[in-house]
């Protein structure tokens, strides 16, 4: 027994790749293994993960509108704990680990894109609706995700190149062989962290710069519209790592295009011309400051783009769904003992099951829908029925934005569901304010659930590639999104409490601000910007004809520019670190390092963020603003990203 549970310690040769005719894929750990997977270590662990990660990436999306993956940093964590500890043979549980916890990432990403729109529109947000909303948008992305699964993972092998389940894989085996990296996590955690906790919480230098500091700047400004922003903070910088400077500049030249040709474009030829913005005020556009013609013209350009390219994967999927429906339906029809005849390492929850439990979900989603949001009988009805056919046909969109980029677009995709079931509502006669808290807790519901159903694919690729058992990661699952859902709501109560979402010192929230944005002239039967949208769907169409990626380009133009560029910075960082030596396996070490280190900075600064709420939360008012900060902010930036520089290349091959 020993001897067949014994493994390698690196994955197999053809992990990466397509395989050859005939040839087969065999794991890490074997399906004739029996490895230790679900443990009390590896579920008490993969909690705390849950719980912390989800108070870190809940405080950095709302600030920052970026909600960083947590799985790498987690599979960190657990690789170096376990090293620590002393624990051997410590793969299966590591996977269990990162699967519970990285529960935290995907279902704040759903919560903080949508519900606090309802803080921003000055409706009220309860606890429980905030909680069931995650809740039951997590539990319905991991069921309709899972028929899905052999598909993704192992069907399309070599295919998608999966990069966050790479890098977290990487991770994962390397733990098998070598304990240096909690070390380094540890010690750019503590730097990244200290950095942002001085900002947010002293203000010694301020969290963002931009070309206003000078005098020609602000001339820049004012006369042509034209201003340069970045936000300074350790942790945006290093997301902009992992993300990769192919996928920054998609988003950076969606922000550009906005600020530094649309901008000053409308600024330019309506001169002179009034325009109504918002109720009661009224403002010449050559009056606007840049700001103000992103919010009310550009970003609702983005906003038609997000969702033009949520339809355009649809279509480009649907191949996809047929396929998966059909697996789904023959396991149905038959097989009994499908469970007991399936090897270990391709054995997912029985469809019975999955069935069972997607129409037990969706009772409660209608039962929660009539008594805690709508109280309407027809009304819930229809609200039940958007949530599940939009959940289900963007659950491939999400799975397959994820195999492909390793970014989940959920918030155009929640975009447009809100404007459909915005439009659905009013014409059922369901309008105001009523109107407005049913579809945004209706979009928090789909947003997390495409959420969910994109970070799962990643554990259940992690789990493929080591040869863990599927049935187990999913059932798991369950219990990580049922403590993140219960995490995200009490710190957004918190941090609503410490921040706001709406005035001088707010949490910046940008994609639940362009929610709101959207929702509310339709519910209120306002000016809608359909030309604008019409426009941004146009562009869509265009960018896809020419091969350029539409979403993350109109992602690029609602999201604000001064958190777009450090992702730009990140990833020339990460282009910079991996291509100075002439050796490749140098330059993939130095990479690798370098993930490490924005894996401390994302966690560090997030973290260290949480932290620095509560004490405000608290009553804690140590910020002192003073007219240097911003001159010291930019000499600081610049320390740290040469730190970051110079320690990533510090990698050799023996690292």
């Amino acid at each position: 027994m020993d001897q067949e549970n014994k493994q390698p310690n690196s994955l197999p040769e053809n992990a990466y790749r397509e395989l050859a005719p005939g040839e087969e894929y065999k794991p890490m750990m074997s399906a004739k293994s029996k490895p230790q997977e679900v443990t009390v270590y590896s579920v008490t662990f993969g909690i705390i993960m849950a719980i912390v990660f989800s108070a870190a990436a809940a405080y950095l999306g709302l600030k920052v509108g970026q909600v960083f993956e947590a799985a790498i940093p987690i599979a960190i964590i657990a690789v170096g704990v376990g090293n620590v500890l002393g624990r051997k043979n410590m793969l299966g549980q590591n996977v269990i680990i990162q699967s519970i916890g990285a529960s935290s990432g995907v279902i704040v990403a759903g919560a903080i894109f949508t519900l606090p729109a309802l803080y921003i529109l000055g409706l009220d947000a309860h606890f429980y609706q905030i909680f069931l909303s995650s809740l039951f948008g997590g539990l319905l992305g991991i069921m309709l995700l899972i028929p899905f699964r052999k598909y993704f993972v192992k069907d399309m092998h070599g295919k998608y190149p999966f990069p966050e389940a790479t890098a977290t894989t990487e991770v994962l085996v390397s733990g098998e062989k070598k304990g240096n990296q909690a070390k380094l996590l540890a010690v750019s955690g503590l730097i990244g962290g200290l950095y942002d906790f001085i900002v947010s919480t002293f203000g010694w230098w301020s969290e963002g710069i931009s070309t206003r500091i000078m005098g020609w700047g602000e001339l820049l400004a004012d006369k042509m519209k034209v201003v340069l922003k970045i936000n300074t903070g350790a942790a945006v910088l290093g997301l902009g790592y992992i993300v990769g400077l192919k996928y920054a500049a998609f988003i950076c030249a969606g922000s550009f295009t906005v600020w530094f040709v649309l901008i000053p474009f409308i600024s330019y030829f309506a001169d002179g011309q009034t325009l109504a913005v918002g109720e009661n005020i009224t403002m010449l556009i050559g009056q606007m400051s840049p700001e103000q013609l992103f919010s009310n013209y550009a970003r609702h350009i983005g906003i038609g783009g997000i969702a033009m390219a949520g339809i355009i994967g649809i279509i480009r999927s649907s191949g996809i769904i047929k396929q998966a429906l059909g697996l789904a339906v023959s396991e149905l029809k038959g097989k009994k003992d499908a469970g007991e005849t399936t090897e270990r390492t391709q054995r997912d929850l029985p469809m019975k099951t999955i069935l069972s439990g997607l129409i037990a979900t969706l009772i409660a989603i209608f039962v929660f829908f009539q008594i805690g949001v709508l109280g309407n009988m027809f009304h819930t009805i229809i609200a039940t029925l958007i949530v599940f056919v939009i959940a289900f046909l963007f659950t491939t969109v999400a799975a397959n934005a994820i195999a492909i980029v390793g970014s989940n677009p959920v918030s155009g995709m929640t975009l447009m569901t809100l404007i459909l079931s915005s439009l659905v509502l009013v014409s059922a006669g369901l309008s105001g304010t009523s109107g407005m808290t049913a579809a945004m807790i209706i979009g928090g519901v789909v947003c997390t659930a495409l959420s969910m159903a994109g970070g799962f694919i990643t554990d259940l690729k992690i789990g493929y590639w080591l040869g863990t058992t599927p049935a187990k990661q999913e059932g798991w699952k369950f219990l990580g999104t049922a403590v993140s859902a219960a995490t995200i709501a009490g710190v957004m109560m918190v941090l609503n409490k410490t921040y706001g979402f709406v005035g001088d010192g707010a949490l910046v929230a940008p994609q639940a601000n362009a929610m709101a944005a959207v929702i509310k002239p339709l519910m209120e039967g306002g000016a809608t910007p359909w030309l604008l949208y019409f426009a941004g769907a146009a562009l869509a169409l265009i960018l896809t004809m020419i091969g350029v990626p539409a979403l993350a380009f109109a992602l690029g133009m609602f999201i604000p520019l001064d958190l777009n560029t450090p992702l730009l910075i990140g990833g020339l960082i990460s282009w910079y670190v991996g291509s100075r030596s002439k050796d490749e396996q140098v330059n993939k070490s130095r990479r690798e390092r370098g993930t490490l280190i924005a894996s401390g900075f994302i966690a560090g600064g997030a973290l260290m963020g949480v932290i620095s709420a509560i004490l405000k939360y608290c009553g804690a008012d140590w910020f002192v603003e003073w007219s240097g900060a911003e001159i010291l902010a930019v000499v600081m930036y610049i320390a740290i990203i040469v730190y970051f520089i110079k320690d990533s290349l510090r990698a050799k091959l023996t690292d």
